[in-house]
């Protein structure tokens, strides 16, 4: 049974108001139940605050950090050469190993070596015989000039001898002579005397003759010593000679075997086994020292200045030069594990690009870097008082503009423009936009939007 109310049974009565007051009153009722069906349903929940890691803006002095593209490079290169020609017998090491001072590399064959060496041995060998036989033949004109000596002097002693018998013989010719003219002697007494005094004379000059021939014996005697003495002059000059060409067949022998300089890695062979190697060819390999290993990278000449100043600087107020820290950045982006420390600076600035070329050295065990190598050389080269620190993750960068999401005292996000200078490690130097004591969101910078409201937590870096 349906009941109607009161005002509508009368509206209904009168036929001329039943069809229009009728959709009215249904679109009243139809709102009213819109109405209270929407009232039934739960009022909808407010927006949840977003989970934020957050930092304060830190003050504080702070290392200003420099980088620079660097180079590795080992202590010492040694090219590996061959210093004789010849054929390339074997190869005695394991590329990319590491090999000792002294260690055989490669081998040249030594056989056309080997032959040399006997040959100048030989010729050692028949220099030192004709030294021995020059050293006899002195010995027998050494002999020949004492028997010379004897043969003169006994030849002196005849003539003098013959000289005497002579002078006897003319005193008795004298003697004789008026003796036999007063008929006081014979004149055969006077013809003996005569007769003798001329076999005296000739004895004489038979003496005489005896002394020059012995001189003479003497004479080639002697021309015999110096000329067996000259001999042995040559004889030594050739051994010298010859033992010169052994010590340098023995030495083109021993470089056949190629040995290491140096302590270091060995690199790829460039020579094969078979191959003609000539002293003009290029290196057989390479042995580097690597540990420590060299970094070389590139100053400007204005920081060149800016750090030889301070040192200067430093120097004169009576502080000791800090030995410089260096950092190798990896290519990979990781920071190698070993600190360096400054090597040297060249003598001189590139006129052609206002820049000093320095070198920096990094212990490296396990020959973990090699020659060659790229990286970031970094290392303190000031410190900035009173710098805004944030961390570089709280910084987002758009087309070249960068902005932080500072958080309010009502926890909403205001999108703030910033200036950001040097990078002191994981932080940026804020120039401009953020002042000390704020707070930045470090990690949900991606799920947030200008004047949303925020549930901030610290910032934990192992995040």
């Amino acid at each position: 049974m349906v009941v109607m109310p009161k005002g509508l049974k009368h509206i209904l009565s009168k036929p001329k108001l039943v069809v229009p007051t009728l959709i009215v009153a249904i679109g009243l009722i139809v709102g009213v139940v819109v109405v209270v069906v929407r009232s039934d349903k739960p009022a909808q929940a407010a927006p949840r605050a977003v989970e934020v890691e957050v930092v304060r803006v830190e003050q504080k002095d702070v290392p200003v950090y420099s980088e620079w593209i660097g180079t590795t490079e080992g202590i010492v290169n040694a090219d590996i050469k061959a210093e004789v020609t010849g054929y390339l017998l074997r190869q005695d090491y394991k590329e990319g190993s590491f090999v000792k001072k002294g260690q055989l590399l490669f081998e040249l064959d030594p056989r056309p070596f080997q032959a040399a060496v006997d040959q100048a041995n030989g010729q050692v060998a028949q220099f030192q015989g004709q030294l021995e036989q020059a050293i006899s033949q002195v010995a027998q004109a050494e002999a020949q000039v004492a028997q010379a000596n004897s043969q003169l002097l006994q030849s002196q002693a005849q003539l003098a001898q013959a000289q005497a018998n002579q002078v006897k013989t003319q005193l008795d010719v004298n003697k004789y002579t008026p003796l036999a003219e007063q008929k006081a002697v014979t004149q055969q007494d006077l013809d003996n005397a005569v007769q003798g005094n001329v076999v005296a004379k000739a004895q004489v000059e038979a003496a005489r003759a005896g002394v020059e021939t012995a001189r003479a014996q003497l004479r080639a005697a002697n021309a015999q010593i110096g000329t067996a003495k000259a001999s042995i002059n040559t004889a030594k000059g050739q051994i010298e000679n010859a033992q010169a060409a052994v010590r340098t067949a023995q030495l083109n022998l021993g470089f056949t075997r190629i040995i290491s300089p140096i302590d270091g890695i060995a690199g790829i062979a460039q020579g094969q086994v078979g191959n003609l190697i000539t002293t003009t060819s290029a290196p057989l390999t390479t042995v580097s020292t690597v540990d420590p290993i060299k970094v070389y990278f590139t100053l400007s000449e204005q920081q060149y200045l800016n750090f030889t100043r301070r040192n200067l600087i430093e120097a004169r107020h009576g502080a000791s030069v800090v030995q410089i820290e260096l950092e190798l950045i990896l290519s990979d982006g990781s920071s190698y594990p070993e600190k360096g420390s400054f090597f040297f600076a060249d003598r001189q600035v590139d006129p052609k690009t206002g820049a000093i070329r320095m070198a920096g050295i990094f212990p490296n065990p396990g020959n973990v870097l090699r020659p060659g190598q790229y990286g970031r050389v970094r290392a303190v080269t000031a410190t900035k008082n009173d710098a805004l620190l944030v961390p570089q993750r709280a910084v987002s960068e758009l087309q070249g503009s960068y902005q932080a999401a500072v958080v309010g005292g009502d926890n909403r996000i205001e999108m703030r423009t910033v200036k950001v200078g040097e990078r002191s490690g994981s932080l940026w130097v804020i120039e401009d936009g953020l002042k000390a004591g704020e707070t930045v969101v470090v990690e949900g910078t991606q799920k947030i939007k200008p004047g949303a409201v925020v549930q901030p937590k610290p910032y934990t870096t192992t995040n």
